[in-house]
């Protein structure tokens, strides 16, 4: 038999919030969760990815391995 009174209150439909916009509905100890980083804000799902290169180290890369930085 499970002790009562030890676990967390369970909320069925918890509003998840991203940049204060409701996303979906799941199941959580909390009544309302915010999020940062979403699918349709993501870098890289958004190809908004940028390649901070600090010291040359992708030039580095690529000379070692002799490959193009143009291809792709």
């Amino acid at each position: 038999m499970p002790k009562s009174d030890i676990h967390p209150t369970w909320f069925e439909n918890t509003k998840v919030l991203c940049d204060g916009k409701p996303l979906c509905l799941i199941g959580s100890t909390k009544s309302e969760l915010q999020i940062d980083m979403w699918l349709a804000n993501h870098p890289f799902y958004t190809n908004s990815q940028v390649l901070i290169d600090s010291e040359g180290r992708v030039e580095k890369f690529m000379k070692k391995y002799r490959l193009d930085i143009t291809e792709q």
